[in-house]
């Protein structure tokens, strides 16, 4: 049983920010040379990214969710 759902937003977010993290850590163990405004792209397009994906995410449950009768999501009005 999952403990909670799954979100891929927060998932890329993640992801492209330890990537930048990784870019950083790069720089400053000498490995190769980052201009301090290169991770600015980087950032940008992978919070882009990872709110595109969550907006997709929550139509894809709200689509699927709308079709079950009896699922108490965050939304469902209480049985009469």
């Amino acid at each position: 049983m999952l403990r909670h759902e799954f979100q891929p937003g927060k998932l890329v977010a993640g992801l492209v920010l330890t990537a930048a993290g990784v870019v950083y850590a790069g720089d400053a163990g000498g490995l190769w040379d980052t201009p301090w405004f290169a991770v600015i792209p980087l950032v940008v397009g992978g919070l882009c990214l990872a709110g595109a994906a969550g907006f997709l995410a929550g139509r894809v449950r709200r689509r699927r969710g709308a079709g079950r009768p009896g699922t108490g999501g965050a939304g469902a009005r209480p049985a009469r």
